[in-house]
């Protein structure tokens, strides 16, 4: 298993337990290989590689004045590693984002999307993101692409989770969105299901990855500050439009792995008991630095 991106949180996980499982596996951190360069990739990729992309330009905001290196990370590289798996028969497994979605449900009540649902991107992440699932889908590789969100581990990090865990035990009240909606996935939870795709040799094109049900922002933000002991009022509602932010995000954007489910992957649990797991977990690692 070639794993690129592996110094992330998901491509570090991904790798340590690979390798506990018996894979063969050669983790690539981006001082080990630049997606981005075509040359590169193509030394990397060998016959009968399952390669497996974390790699890529996750910073929402960051790609509104930087578009060209959103554009090199999440559609130039992935395109070249389909390439190269294309050429020499490997399997490759890319990660995307719900933010291909818009969230604008049309004459109806939002409801989690289906891997065939019509995408429309909002912002240059969300573009780039999108581009690089067409990418990859223009060449003859052997490749899925596992839609997941909001990914977390629960403790030190720059996600959601990890900062509102930092609020949670801090003082003070913190000002969270109430007019966003969507899942969330705990790494390990989504490191299973991709070495489970893996073990099975699953062959869909795409596949929906995410803890089970939509949660709001802000209520995930007060289950958080609840789990720690702490007061969730201190978590205040406020709407996205006076949280203004470079990048704009889907009012809806919760996947649903009902496909995912009938193509073989097992169901991930529910994203209340992954998030209690991850906060206790977090805790002990604290305890014992």
């Amino acid at each position: 298993m070639v794993v690129t991106g592996a110094g992330g949180q998901v491509g570090a996980l991904l790798a340590r337990e690979a390798t506990l499982r018996g894979f063969d596996v050669r983790a690539l951190t981006h001082a080990d290989l630049d997606i981005t360069d075509e040359n590169a990739v193509r030394q990397q990729v060998g016959n009968g590689d399952f390669v497996v992309n974390c790699a890529a330009f996750t910073n929402v905001d960051g790609a509104e004045s930087d578009p060209e290196g959103a554009y090199l990370l999440n559609v130039v590289g992935p395109r070249n590693l389909a390439q190269a798996c294309a050429d020499v028969d490997a399997r490759l497994v890319h990660l995307s984002t719900d933010y291909v979605f818009d969230g604008k449900f049309e004459g109806g009540l939002p409801r989690p999307y289906e891997i065939d649902d019509v995408t429309a991107p909002l912002g240059e992440y969300a573009r780039s993101k999108h581009e690089g699932e067409l990418a990859i889908l223009g060449t003859a590789a052997a490749a899925t692409i596992v839609r997941t969100s909001l990914v977390y581990t629960g403790g030190a990090g720059t996600d959601f989770i990890a900062f509102m865990r930092r609020c949670a035990n801090g003082v003070g009240t913190v000002d969270v969105v109430d007019d966003l909606t969507g899942s969330i996935t705990y790494v390990p939870d989504l490191v299973a299901a991709l070495l489970e795709i893996a073990e099975k040799d699953l062959r869909s094109p795409l596949l929906h990855v995410v803890n089970e049900g939509a949660v709001c922002r802000i209520d995930l933000a007060r289950a958080i500050f609840a789990e720690l002991g702490a007061d969730p009022d201190r978590a205040r509602p406020i709407s996205s439009e006076a949280f203004a932010r470079p990048a704009p995000r889907p009012a809806y954007s919760a996947l649903s792995m009902a496909q995912s489910i009938q193509a073989g992957l097992t169901p991930l649990r529910p994203w209340r008991i992954a998030l209690v797991e991850a906060l206790a977990a977090s805790v002990d690692e604290g305890s014992t630095a």
